[in-house]
């Protein structure tokens, strides 16, 4: 029985002439509309955006908050049987024989950079010691916060955030793509992902839409990690300057100003353009290559002064820990706490006390102790055994409240980033097998990831066991954690020289992520060309700085982080429903594929 070829007829117009003469006018446009709406909004009404934008995220998270955490688990189930199928791992995203076009070295450093860079230098000491003192076992009241016994949860849930799911959920978009373009010959854009399933109808209005989701997604996913990043670049500005100007004073510890976020946002942003304009063979490919090895001396240092034994065992024993609750991890969803249920399971010397109890028993980002010492009058009177009752009746919001606002977060963090990161990675990628792919992809960067969040997390979590930082390393802003803990671990001349270096290798990875995300857009615009216009990077490029710049701005007197973090959730909601599509459609296809290959193969025995 003979197979129908695939559907590789796609046809994208683009426009013949003019400014946006090689991009798709629909695509180019309604993202730009959306893109301008949200900057004006943001600029002209900053509070209502802020109030609106915090307020559809959470309603959001309240009836997907399980949809997020269950299609990450399965990306990565699915990833791991393709990668262990000999029929389907051992498939080469090329022509016969085509070799890979950069070096392993090459390829893992931009791979690395473009995947998690910021967010390494960002959150290697700030995930560690923040899950430390709040996780879900804390929450449980099982261990108390910020002790040697909440140290394996704290651990497990850092590797779960920044391990084998996070690189999972690049991995599902990049080998979409890169499988399409490299064996079928179609173009590196989102809707090619969709062919098996969707045939013709790609090509028309549904198509637009898919490849708008995707763009919008990475201008929000980037834009995240692009704020954080200058939040960290100001901290370390400040600790090598002291110029007070771009800080914020007021508060317990000093934190970026809004005017040393947008300053050097502008910085930052201007030097992402010029690297997006030279294209990822030279920019990209040599900033990469700096990342890479200023990350190896930062981690070094770490190794010599830090606490490396300690972070050793640490690793063996969360690795372990991670990969024996990995499936809990991967499915177990929680939602939001029916409005009847807590009062209902409170014990009947508790009930009438049920609104003053309410707060403290459902907090998530609180304790067993925390929750005990906020007590007054009559609660506070209520006996051991009750309030123990009472807290577990409000544990069920709890772990949904923390699950939501920090797992889920990151979640829609990274699809949000992995149309980028994806793309990226299909780019770099020809010629290596759909294995190679996976486990270069998956699991090989996790396990550096464990490495960096152990050494330096773990020196972090280190001195404040031991009583050395005293609580200074705790109470410190997340963006300046690192040189807090920095401060703690050396002193003198080396100090001030690490301290340059560290502000000078989250430059380079703020860059190398800015422009590897224009590079990426104009893909998406000129349906997957992999050569666009000079002028169309820097209209993205101001593009974006002017969404992060609006979003900073319209946080008011929150935090400046929140409207970006709220964009992005929402903006990434659509295309996780995108990417589930995308699982299907590469499972009919390698399928399908398969078949071919069998019919091929009978089609050339010779008769007997």
């Amino acid at each position: 029985m003979s197979i129908k070829p695939p559907f590789t007829e796609l046809h994208i117009p683009k426009a013949p002439s003019g400014f946006y003469e090689g991009n798709s006018l629909p695509i180019a446009l309604i993202s730009k509309g959306i893109m301008v709406a949200l900057v004006i909004w943001a600029l002209v009404f900053p509070a209502n955006a802020n109030s609106t934008l915090g307020s559809l995220n959470w309603r959001l998270l309240e009836g997907f908050n399980s949809f997020y955490i269950i299609i990450v688990g399965m990306f990565l189930f699915f990833l791991a049987i393709v990668a262990i199928l000999p029929s389907t791992g051992k498939r080469v995203m090329g022509l016969p024989g085509e070799k890979p076009e950069f070096s392993n070295f090459s390829w893992f450093s931009m791979m690395f950079g473009a995947g998690l860079g910021v967010g390494l230098m960002v959150f290697a000491t700030a995930e560690p010691l923040g899950l430390w003192g709040s996780n879900p076992v804390i929450l449980t009241g099982d261990v108390a916060p910020n002790t040697a016994e909440s140290l394996q949860s704290g651990y497990r849930y850092t590797f779960l955030h920044y391990g084998f799911h996070a690189w999972a959920i690049y991995v599902m978009t990049g080998l979409s793509l890169a499988y399409y373009a490299y064996t079928r010959d179609m173009p590196l854009t989102i809707r090619s992902a969709l062919t098996p399933l969707f045939g013709k109808y790609v090509n028309g209005f549904f198509g637009h839409i898919v490849d708008v989701l995707g763009v919008v997604a990475t201008i929000l996913g980037v834009s995240v990690t692009i704020g954080f990043g200058v939040s960290q670049f100001i901290d370390g500005l400040y600790a090598i300057t002291g110029m007070e100007w771009m800080m914020d004073m007021s508060g317990d510890a000093p934190a970026p100003a809004k005017v040393g976020l947008v300053t050097g946002l502008v910085c930052i942003m201007g030097l992402s353009i010029i690297s997006a304009v030279s294209g990822v063979g030279r920019g990209v490919k040599y900033l990469s290559n700096l990342n890479l090895v200023l990350s190896l001396i930062l981690l070094l240092t770490f190794i010599v002064f830090g606490s490396f034994f300690f972070a050793m065992s640490t690793y063996g024993a969360a690795l372990v820990d991670y990969l024996l609750h990995i499936v809990q991890l991967s499915f177990g969803a929680y939602g939001p706490q029916p409005a009847g249920d807590f009062a209902a399971n409170l014990p009947e010397a508790a009930a009438p006390l049920a609104d003053t109890l309410k707060g403290g028993a459902t907090n998530a980002w609180g304790s067993y102790g925390g929750f005990v010492s906020g007590l007054e009058g009559d609660a506070a009177a209520l006996p051991e055994n009750v309030l123990r009752e009472v807290y577990a009746a409000g544990e069920p919001a709890r772990q949904f409240g923390w699950q939501a606002g920090w797992t889920t977060f990151y979640w829609a963090w990274w699809i949000a980033f992995s149309p980028f990161v994806g793309l990226f990675l299909a780019r770099i990628s020809k010629g290596r097998s759909v294995r190679e792919f996976i486990i270069g992809c998956v699991f090989a960067p996790a396990l550096v990831c464990f490495a960096w969040m152990t050494i330096l997390g773990g020196t972090a979590i280190d001195l404040e066991l031991s009583g050395a930082a005293e609580g200074a390393i705790i109470g410190a802003s997340n963006t300046s954690k690192l040189f807090v803990t920095l401060g703690e671990m050396i002193s003198g001349p080396f100090l001030s020289i690490i301290t340059v270096m560290c502000v000078v290798l989250i430059l380079t990875f703020l860059v190398t992520s800015a422009d590897s995300g224009i590079l990426v857009m104009n893909t998406i615009m000129s349906g997957g060309e992999q050569e666009t216009g000079i002028k169309h990077r820097i209209v993205w490029g101001v593009v974006l700085t002017a969404v992060i710049g609006t979003l900073l701005l319209a946080a008011g007197e929150n935090n400046p982080m929140d409207a970006l973090k709220n964009a992005m959730i929402i903006g990434a909601l659509p295309f996780t429903a995108v990417m589930g599509l995308m699982m299907v459609s590469l499972t009919k296809a390698l399928y399908r594929d398969g078949l071919r290959d069998k019919h091929a193969d009978a089609q050339a025995e010779p008769a007997e």
